[in-house]
């Protein structure tokens, strides 16, 4: 009874439109209040212990890194390296906008973050060149998901603390995921252009231009490759990898590219604050929800429900990965992945999975949920930027879900794509 009101309640706040932290921490207080057989105190008390960790400070520093990098200028020479590659194909914004998506992902750690920066340059480039403004919104957003896989990631960190997995050898597990969510992408966007004629098609830049350009970009393109670098050969940790992404991102747009003033940097700094904030309170109530429902043993309850449904582990993960789109599509994916890896990770393992390959799993299932309504955060970040419904973006981004899906396949039961790098490690 104590599980049924707890999670009713919550779903139902959900749907009443509270926002998300603050209807799980009702639906704690409320469960902890009808069912006193666990003192209240067990609220406060899990609420802090679940921020106390040292890996979860990588999280304000990734995201104030990201708006960093966004008001610096270095999105902006992201583009323009992707335009010189790209821009002469069929479609080629489109993969150009992929493409910068993937760059900025490897820096920011955030889909959000990814959409809006991205977003703000090529949607309305796109719409110049004749892209429907549907599409293009659609492309940046499903583009922008991949922020949060190719590493650094948010949700892994999160997954690492929650489950005790490594932080680093889950941000170079997710490096090939990454790359194939990026050029499923980058095809189905193209023959989705070729279909229906949009973009124009230009001359190559030529190799010495593109040269030039990727010359111009390298403080910019260095960024991944000093934060990933770092992290892949042990000069640093995850966790000081961000404020290394902090420094070095304040360092190139105001030093370099000269495009951070003192008012823009109290901008940045205030903005990201705020969604720190959010993420925080979010993050200590999601903790105290996954403290109570371990405590009432749900996790072996569910957990011995699914095994006994099938003995075919194609089955179970395929069961696992539907439950995981369900609820990316409603739940925003930190806290989901708070509450629910420790239910479903022992199912996953005794399917086969190891925990590493079970978090590339879940993030990319609950990722897609970032595209899916009625959550759909990126849909909505997205909108925001092209001043277009949210409808007309919905409608354009089936072709790129079903091509999301078909990897999200291929990393479920091919174990190789999770751990191909982690094997030269």
């Amino acid at each position: 009874m104590e599980i049924v009101v707890l999670f009713g309640l919550m779903f139902l706040l959900i749907a009443l439109g509270v926002p998300i932290g603050m209807s799980i921490g009702a639906a704690c207080i409320v469960t902890l209040a009808a069912f006193p057989d666990i003192p209240m105190v067990m609220l406060t008390q899990n609420s802090f212990t679940g921020l106390n960790s040292f890996p979860l400070l990588a999280i304000p520093f990734f995201i104030l890194s990201g708006t960093l990098m966004s008001s610096g200028g270095i999105a902006r020479k992201l583009i323009n390296v992707a335009n010189s590659i790209f821009g002469f194909m069929t479609g080629g914004l489109a993969l150009v906008s992929t493409a910068t998506c993937m760059f900025f992902g490897a820096v920011s750690g955030s889909g959000v973050a990814t959409t809006s920066a991205v977003g703000g340059f090529m949607i309305p480039e796109m719409k110049k060149r004749g892209y429907d403004e549907g599409f293009s919104a659609a492309l940046v957003a499903s583009a922008g998901m991949i922020g949060v896989i190719i590493p650094p990631s948010i949700p892994f960190v999160i997954y690492a603390v929650t489950t005790g997995a490594s932080v680093r050898e889950l941000f170079i597990a997710g490096i090939v995921p990454g790359l194939l969510m990026g050029v499923a992408i980058m095809i189905t966007s193209y023959f989705i252009c070729r279909k229906r004629g949009y973009g124009e098609k230009t001359n190559f830049v030529g190799i010495k231009q593109l040269v030039l350009t990727i010359w111009d970009a390298k403080w910019a393109l260095l960024a991944p490759v000093i934060i990933l670098g770092g992290i892949y050969v042990g000069i640093f940790t995850p966790t000081e990898a961000s404020v290394v992404a902090v420094v070095y991102s304040y360092i190139i747009g105001k030093f370099v590219y000269k495009e951070l003033d003192h008012k823009k940097v109290l901008v940045t700094i205030k903005n990201a604050a705020i969604i720190s904030a959010v993420t925080t309170f979010l993050l200590a109530f999601s903790t105290t929800f996954a403290s109570y429902i371990t405590m009432k043993q749900v996790p072996q309850t569910v957990s011995a429900f699914l095994i006994s449904l099938t003995s075919n582990k194609f089955i179970l993960l395929l069961l696992i990965n539907a439950f995981l789109l369900l609820i990316g599509m409603l739940i925003d994916i930190l806290p989901a992945i708070i509450i629910l890896a420790p239910i479903l990770l022992p199912v996953a393992v005794e399917s086969g999975l190891t925990p590493i390959q079970f978090g590339m799993v879940m993030c990319v299932n609950l990722a897609i949920g970032f595209i899916t309504p009625p959550y759909g955060i990126n849909l909505f970040a997205a909108s925001a930027i092209s001043q277009i419904s949210m409808m007309r973006i919905v409608r354009n981004t089936g072709y790129f879900i079903a091509a999301l899906i078909l990897v999200l396949l291929l990393i479920t039961y091919v174990p190789g794509i999770s751990t191909l790098l982690l094997g030269a490690t």
